[in-house]
């Protein structure tokens, strides 16, 4: 009688799942000696970072989106589309939810999935901390459908002033958020505009452009060293954003954002990008231990605390570090939580013991667009922490894509792609305008 495989499924296709999935294919799936299913909302794969060049139009996700179905036929694992509802410990199965069309037509009805090991990478949404009217008015940037959305408003934005501006009018778009994707946003607005100027619209320039980025801390980027904030800072307000630090927003409405202070701040369209959390589903999902933010607390191991078959990776995991505190939501995090997590599976499998996660901080990275990048490098090549500005920074920057890429694809496909990509841009226009 042939022993059955060993099932592991992956909820999450974001870089950790993704990344996860496509070693555990190559390792085991190619031997045909466990089944590896990666489970995913989307069809297809974004680099969560980029989604503030779909947002602006300066990246067409079209071109550089990843298909589940062809990496997973490609590289050794199954690929099933749906959400996740529920996990039944005890029958060691996870619930999907039924897909229907945009008809409302059943296509799909709820299924389980069997597993042995199931490790969950959903990553995380943005959180509105329950601040009135935001979920009405504001748009978050969490899925290629909601950047979707704000380029759609954005250009209706553009073109409406195009055709009607007065002298004295604005187009008033606010973001709320002073981290990266909010900081990245505002510069990236700046860069859309100039390449609109050059197709046609008229009347459009960086005057005409009103953005204000609002932040509740005492600085931008409180995560990063002040003097990479600060940076940034002054880069910003070179371009023309009003920067508003130590601002509390209290709700949102149609006419724009209402702070503690009693301003008004007039906006046509709104973002919100301040703070995140793990889906709302989450929270205590399947009687695992979840913290305040829906985040399945784990073990060092990345094993949650109530169920060694189960691991979580990346921004839906709340992590302990040995010096205190806890592993920060970033793209770093999650390539490195996904590595560890691999090698802890195979560990697992083969009975040995598993090794304990540490961070490696190898610094922090911030695009303003083709304007400026900004931000520090630590590790092995620098001593202690140094800080990086300009073409060296825009070089490293681009580089962390290119490493989650070589991940999914190895060096020689990568550069092909590189190469395509080059091509793509010298033939097609520099900016997505529908």
């Amino acid at each position: 009688m042939m022993t059955p495989k060993t099932k592991i499924i992956i909820v999450g296709g974001g870089a950790g799942g993704l990344e996860l999935a496509t070693k555990l294919g190559h390792k085991l799936g190619r031997k045909n000696k466990a089944e590896i299913i990666l489970v995913d909302r989307n069809q297809s794969h974004l680099w969560k970072p980029l989604l503030h060049e779909v947002a602006t139009g300066s990246l067409d996700d079209g071109v550089d989106a990843l298909s589940y179905l062809a990496h997973a036929r490609n590289h050794y694992f199954h690929f099933q589309l749906g959400c996740l509802t529920n996990i039944n410990r005890e029958n060691k199965t996870i619930t999907l939810a039924a897909i229907h069309d945009k008809e409302g037509q059943l296509l799909v009805p709820e299924r389980q999935l069997d597993f042995d090991i199931l490790v969950m990478a959903l990553g995380s949404v943005s959180n509105d901390f329950g601040t009135a009217g935001v979920k009405d008015h504001c748009i978050f940037l969490d899925n290629p459908q909601q950047a979707h959305r704000f380029h759609d408003e954005m250009l209706n934005l553009f073109l409406s002033y195009s055709v009607r501006h007065k002298p004295d009018d604005k187009i008033n778009i606010a973001i709320v958020g002073g981290g990266a994707t909010g900081v990245e946003l505002s510069a990236e607005l700046y860069n859309a505009i100039e390449q609109l100027t050059s197709y046609g619209f008229e009347g459009l320039d960086k005057e005409a452009l009103n953005v204000t980025l609002v932040e509740a801390g005492e600085r931008i980027l409180p995560a990063l060293p002040v003097r990479i904030s600060t940076a940034a800072h002054h880069e910003l307000t070179k371009l023309g954003v009003r920067v508003l630090t130590q601002t509390m927003v209290t709700s949102a409405d149609r006419d724009g954002l209402n702070t503690k202070s009693g301003e008004k701040i007039n906006a046509d369209l709104m973002v919100w990008a301040a703070g995140i959390k793990a889906p709302d589903f989450m929270h205590q999902i399947g009687g695992l231990e979840t913290n305040r933010i829906n985040q399945l607390v784990v073990k060092p191991t990345l094993q949650a605390t109530l169920d060694d078959a189960i691991f979580a990776i990346g921004d839906c995991a709340s992590c302990p570090k040995k010096e205190g505190g806890f592993v920060p939501p970033r793209a770093q995090a999650a390539h490195q939580m996904a590595t560890l997590c691999y090698k802890n599976i195979l560990a697992l499998l083969d009975h040995k013991a598993l090794q304990e996660y540490v961070y490696k901080d190898h610094g922090s990275l911030v695009s303003l667009s083709r304007f400026s990048t900004v931000g520090s490098l630590m590790g092995n090549l620098v001593r202690g922490d140094m800080m990086v500005e300009g073409k060296i920074a825009r070089i490293v920057y681009i580089s962390l894509y290119r490493m989650h890429q070589i991940a999914l694809h190895g060096y020689i496909k990568t550069g092909l792609m590189m190469l395509v990509g080059s091509i793509n841009r010298i033939i097609r226009p520099r900016l997505k305008l529908h």
